[in-house]
């Protein structure tokens, strides 16, 4: 069973900026869509960011331009660095499998926090 483990989280003030980063354990990482979701304070979970195993990039039209999805196979991470942040984006964000539908393939991590406030 894959195991995902994400970090870099914080407080940030608006405008600001972030990376994201998610390990992931397991053989089926590197063949597999790889994706960013974000759940938000009485909100449904939702996929904002996904790489293919190619590295085709698709983003959610809320994040678009302002978020950047990347992978390294030989780390087994992929990662999210997001600008010009919002109070809007301010969530719990997870990373994993994403499959083509959009939903997930794997059991959740812990998630990292991400809290944009002046």
């Amino acid at each position: 069973q894959v195991q995902l483990v994400e970090s870099g989280g914080g407080l940030v003030q608006p405008g600001g900026s972030l990376r994201l980063s998610c390990v992931a354990s397991g053989s089926t990482f590197s063949r597999n869509s790889m994706g960013w979701y974000r759940q938000a304070p009485g909100k449904q979970r939702e996929l904002v960011a996904r790489i293919t195993s190619g590295g085709f990039p698709i983003y959610a039209d809320s994040v678009k331009g302002r978020f950047t999805i990347s992978r390294d196979k030989a780390k087994n991470t992929v990662y999210l660095e997001m600008n010009n942040l919002k109070p809007e984006d301010t969530a719990v964000y997870y990373c994993n499998g994403v499959r083509s539908s959009g939903s997930s393939m794997y059991d959740w991590g812990k998630g990292t926090l991400v809290t944009v406030s002046s």
